[in-house]
């Protein structure tokens, strides 16, 4: 299944691109910087996958002490950092031109980095600790507290006052016109089929390392 997975999701992410930069067209408002969305979004809903699956499988780990847990889990606190790192960069690349500022202490912006900043945390106590076993354990009970702060990242700009937009796509309805909604769902599900592609081969080369 390795080829077909990652020849899908290739396609995917090229029929994505394609979409977002000649598909797509400019917004009212934002101009050409609209097709920064079709990064962010999908990387930060990446990042929420790759915490939930970092925080599950690192449970897990700790009730049943069994390594092929602690390789998923350490695959899901990888990603999660590289894809929280990715929305943070895009937001910033969008703030400077829609904001002017590169930084704002935002509620979701602050909560983004908090959330990267724990998930290279758990990496860090992992490869620092002197006993292997200790430094797995120490990981996973930092990838299950981190989890806890991807529903404030979510909904910090429903209950805090932020310059974030409000979400987009909701219970209440959808927000954002056709044009925009196809491309950013396309790219959502390549970046979701490339989160899995990625847990699956960090996972195994995690259990590669161990056996070698």
């Amino acid at each position: 299944m390795r080829p077909f997975a990652v020849g899908a999701t290739a396609a995917l992410l090229s029929v994505g691109l394609f979409l977002a930069l000649w598909v797509s067209p400019p917004d009212s408002y934002q101009g050409e910087y609209v097709r920064i969305l079709y990064v962010h979004v999908p990387a930060a809903l990446a990042a929420y996958g790759a915490a939930a699956v970092a925080c599950g499988a690192s449970a897990l780990y700790l009730w049943r002490r069994d390594l092929r847990w602690d390789f998923v889990g350490r695959a899901g606190a990888e990603l999660a950092a590289l894809f929280s790192g990715l929305t943070l960069l895009t937001g910033m690349l969008w703030g400077k031109p829609v904001w002017g500022v590169w930084w704002a202490w935002d509620a979701r912006l602050v909560t983004t980095a908090v959330l990267f900043l724990l998930y290279v945390g758990c990496l860090l106590v992992r490869d620092l600790a002197d006993d292997p076993e200790r430094g797995r354990r120490l990981s996973a009970a930092v990838a299950v507290l981190a989890f806890l702060d991807v529903p404030v990242v979510h909904y910090s700009v429903v209950w805090f006052r932020t310059l974030h937009q409000g979400p987009s796509i909701s219970l209440q309805g959808v927000k954002l016109a056709p044009e925009f909604l196809l491309p950013l769902a396309v790219n959502t599900l390549a970046y979701l089929a490339l989160l899995g592609v990625l847990l699956a081969e960090r996972a195994r080369l995690a259990s590669l390392e161990v056996e070698r």
